[in-house]
């Protein structure tokens, strides 16, 4: 790898952490932005949406100490891997909020704060470092893109399994905060699998778009 490239790469890292901190930092002193979809301080962490960008923030914190201690330029897969399933994680939530939230509830209203940052700055900033990392002699395999579902997998049983145990409640304060189960248990297992299978999609896209890249 090139010192350009190293630099670039620790920047990009750097960029997604900075992002992550001061994503939390608003997220922790600012109050209810009223729209049912955030919590007040550190009941955000029930939300994938802060829970994904913690994911990218955290893997990109990883592969800049594993570059500090290990003098390496090249990530091992397992952190490659990692990049992966997060980047696709907050593409996830960028798609959801840009296509589908942001209709219905105002862009302006959910790019305000620390949603700006987790919705829109490091959701980009995470997919644009994962599909502009030099991967030559590493490779992305096809299989990644469908182990990457397994985080949506992982929230989405333990968001079911509260359900089962506590009860529904009364949203939007209750443990359905995102409404799947509005319309009866079967359709919100079936949104939950669409947003599963939307991982898988996205982690494809991304794939998709760095094997393009490393063809350059």
């Amino acid at each position: 790898m090139a010192a350009s490239e190293r630099r670039i790469r620790i920047i990009s890292d750097l960029i997604i952490v900075g992002l992550m901190l001061t994503g939390l930092v608003l997220m922790l002193t600012n109050k209810d932005s009223g729209t049912g979809l955030t919590a007040d301080g550190i009941e955000n962490l029930k939300f994938y949406t802060v829970l994904s960008n913690l994911f990218c923030g955290i893997t990109a914190l990883v592969c800049l100490i594993y570059r500090a201690v290990t003098r390496k330029d090249e990530l091992p897969s397992v952190l490659l891997f990692l990049k992966l399933a997060s980047a696709a994680a907050v593409g996830l939530t960028f798609l959801v909020i840009a296509a589908f939230l942001g209709p219905i509830y105002g862009h302006l209203l959910l790019y305000r704060g620390s949603n700006l940052v987790f919705h829109l700055l490091e959701p980009l900033a995470g997919m644009a470092d994962l599909c502009t990392i030099r991967t030559s002699p590493q490779k992305i395999p096809f299989w990644w893109t469908l182990a990457a579902s397994i985080p949506t997998v992982i929230y989405g049983g333990t968001y079911l399994i509260n359900i089962l145990i506590n009860g529904v409640g009364t949203w939007p304060e209750g443990n359905d905060w995102y409404g799947f189960l509005n319309w009866g248990m079967p359709v919100g297992i079936g949104i939950f699998a669409g947003i599963t299978v939307s991982t898988f999609v996205m982690a494809l896209i991304l794939r998709a778009i760095n094997k393009a890249f490393n063809r350059r």
